[in-house]
């Protein structure tokens, strides 16, 4: 008896064994509706067998079958495979998370049927004097005796809906529905909008680029801020799509597709589609739909559409190469950057990774010949590089978190009438409430964070579980009601520069403010207008935008950033501030970058003042490779967490136990734990973690694989979430 192995949504690592009823068809990357326990279940084929370990009569048999071909094509399917093996992850939730949701429910996997209405037989031969005591009806009879009329057009028509449901009724009028025509967009392809000139660098790029564009070539674009990237990556693209082939192309933030997508549709005469989590349900599935049947000829989108189905798909360009975004954080912990090169390899095409500030990892791979790197170093058009200074603050009298030689500057900027960017990565009005009296600091129970102050709203949030809490009228410990707050957010900086600038128009940028469908779009639309103007935002403003009258960037708080027990904070620092200063200065303005800090003579600053990122990088990968950290060596995390802050490390003491006990586990072998994580509580559950590292993926790779079955045996392993995190990017 034909039995199916079936993925199901579980947080499981394995499949399950149903009987196929005689005469239904079956093959890996079908949806299938099963039996499951009490309930019935979306199910995808993994795969189909002669026999189970279980006997006949305990099988279940399959419902029915819900696709007639499977959803995966072969490719994407062994990539998919491949990473629920390689992240250590239940292939079924792998599987179903690379859908839209209605495909998890059991939608069907096509566009939804176009409805018409038409006149019957009896409609067109009725007198229309009949219906004159119903002149809605006589109207819309009327009206669908001369042509047929889609459903959505009804209101456009002004034709009452009731009256043709009447009209059908009476037999007069029938509804009928057809599948949507795909719509071949290479029979219409063309460019279109400014096509700007290369620079030599530039076009030196794009002809390598297009030498190897019939096979896997993953290049590391890797060009200073305002360089010109995008137009390597558009100039790319158009030899792609000119041969009628699909693009990918990955973004990190939600926040930056909005001009990423009017760029590439001023260029390309052809079908644009977007795919983020701010996308309803339908257009996810409208999205999915178009690329798979070839409608779309880009797909623009954040790490998830990397699992976007493709008819031929020529390229995959990841934008700023470099940002944690691309990392899935909670469940299926996957890195979108390194599954996007693995993609590219088994599709047997070219990947670009850009970034002025590319990932030590990455760089890592350029010198092991993995990949190559291309080069741009001046910026586009006649933009000089900004001046950089250092303003030491020891000892400054400071308004609203600003010097006095900084807010000099800034009248200066704006008198001539340029606009200004102030990055604080704080947002909110204060990083804390404390009692002016007693000392008592407003603090999360669920996590021992303090709270952070939001004053508009007029409450306290916690930035790490999102909980909240109204500002209290007294403190809670003493009584007092003189409570102040410790530290400036971006909301505080707001409402402190309206009087030190009157009349400047001030933007603020950040998860807040931007949280509305098309806030950020309106936001950066102002900008766009020019004119004198203060920009006040979070990390979301150092990602890719481009502000032409931006001449003046500061960075008000660079000295949290300088210390931290996260190994990766000097590369996330570089990075962003590399990125953040880039927005000084584009076009033909001259641009200055300021940095604030308590410590202007710290390594780090100096070697990214005077010597750039590049120098930087260099000497960040000396100082790993002499410890052998990452990308020297391969980092795996086992993280759990518990209520009572002790089965969480008993469990991971069990873990360790069997890793040092396996056959596998060599002198390379470095485990560190169990330990408390950085943050060691949060939402209410105390956090515990592993750390193993290894010289040899391939060693620790098996090593898991030999392990964790082990795992999942233990009695602790059911009674507490754990999970692994394979290449973490933090702790």
């Amino acid at each position: 008896m034909p039995v199916a192995q079936i993925a199901l949504p579980v947080p499981l690592a394995r499949t399950f064994d149903y009987s196929i009823p005689q005469g239904m068809r079956v093959e890996a990357g079908l949806r299938v509706n099963v039996p499951f326990g009490r309930r019935n279940m979306v199910g995808i084929v993994f795969g189909v067998s002669e026999s189970s370990e279980l006997a006949p009569e305990n099988l279940k048999p399959l419902i029915d079958v819900i696709d007639e071909t499977p959803l995966f094509s072969e490719t994407l399917w062994r990539l998919l495979l491949r990473a629920a093996a390689y992240y250590h992850h239940p292939i079924g939730d792998v599987l179903f998370h690379t859908l839209p949701a209605p495909l998890r429910l059991g939608k069907p996997a096509q566009a939804a049927p176009l409805w018409y209405w038409r006149a019957s037989a009896e409609g067109q031969s009725l007198d229309l004097n009949s219906l004159k005591r119903a002149p809605k009806q006589q109207q819309a009879l009327a009206a669908l005796r001369q042509r047929d009329i889609w459903r959505h057009q009804v209101t456009e028509l002004d034709i009452n809906e009731a009256a043709l449901q009447a009209l059908r009724k009476k037999a007069l009028c029938e509804l009928h529905h057809q599948r949507p025509k795909i719509e071949r967009w290479q029979q219409h392809y063309a460019t279109q909008g400014e096509r700007l000139r290369l620079n030599t660098e530039q076009a030196t790029a794009v002809g390598a680029i297009h030498g190897d564009a019939d096979q896997f070539s993953p290049w590391l674009l890797a060009g200073i801020t305002g360089s010109g990237k995008t137009e390597v990556y558009l100039s790319a693209l158009e030899n792609v799509l000119a041969r009628g082939k699909q693009a990918l192309v990955l973004v990190p933030e939600i926040g930056l597709t909005p001009q990423t997508i009017a760029r590439f549709r001023e260029r390309f005469k052809a079908p644009v589609v977007v795919v983020h989590s701010g996308l309803n349900d339908s257009e996810r599935l409208d999205a999915w739909l178009k690329a798979r049947d070839g409608e779309a000829a880009i797909v623009i989108g954040t790490r998830s559409a990397l699992f976007t189905p493709f008819n031929h798909l020529g390229i995959i360009i990841v934008d700023e190469e470099h940002d944690g975004s691309y990392k899935q954080q909670e469940g299926w912990r996957y890195n979108g950057r390194d599954l996007a090169v693995w993609r590219a390899h088994a599709e047997n095409i070219p990947i670009i990774l850009g970034s002025a500030t590319p990932s030590l990892e990455t760089l890592h791979n350029v010198r092991l010949g993995k990949y190559r790197q291309l080069t741009l170093t001046r910026r586009a058009g006649n933009a000089r590089p900004p001046q950089q200074h250092l303003l030491d603050l020891k000892s400054q009298p400071l308004q609203a978190g600003l010097a006095p030689a900084l807010i000099g500057r800034m009248r200066q900027h704006l008198r001539d009438g340029n606009q200004i960017i102030l990055f604080l990565n704080r947002r909110g009005f204060a990083p804390a409430l404390l009692c002016h009296d007693c000392g008592w600091i407003a603090e999360c129970p669920r996590c021992d964070r303090y709270y952070t102050v939001h004053q508009m709203q007029r409450h306290l949030r916690c930035h790490h579980c999102d909980s909240q809490r109204p500002l209290p009228p007294q403190c809670p410990q003493c009584g007092s009601t003189h409570l102040v707050t410790a530290g400036i957010g971006t909301e505080q900086l707001e409402q402190a520069l309206s009087p030190l600038f009157p009349g400047i128009p001030l933007t603020r940028i950040d998860r807040d403010t931007t949280s509305r469908k098309g806030a950020l779009e309106r936001q950066l639309s102002e900008v766009q207008q020019g004119g004198a103007r203060i920009l006040i935002g979070t990390q979301m403003l150092a990602k890719g935008h481009h502000f032409p009258d931006v001449t003046l960037v500061a960075l008000l708080d660079v000295d949290s950033a300088l210390f931290s027990a996260d190994f990766r904070a000097a590369e996330r620092f570089a990075q962003l501030y590399t990125q953040v200063s880039g927005r000084a200065g584009r076009a033909d303005k001259q641009g200055e970058v300021v940095l604030q800090t308590h410590h202007p003579e710290h390594p780090l600053l100096q070697t990214l003042l005077y010597k750039g990122y590049g120098a930087f990088a260099d000497r960040a990968l000396a100082e790993r490779q002499s410890v052998m950290l990452p990308p020297w060596s391969h980092h795996v995390l086992i993280r759990a967490d518990d209520q009572d802050n002790q089965q969480a490390a008993r469990f991971l003491q069990q873990f360790r136990q069997r890793l040092e006990a396996s056959p596998l586990a060599d002198a390379q072998l470095w485990i560190i734990g169990p330990v408390p994580a950085l943050q060691p509580k949060r939402g209410g559950r105390y956090r515990w973690q592993l750390l193993l590292q290894h010289t040899s993926r391939p060693i620790m790779q098996r090593l898991l694989q030999s392990v964790l079955p082990q795992i999942n045996e233990l009695v602790e392993a059911r009674r507490l979430k754990w999970g692994v995190d394979v290449d973490p990017i933090d702790s």
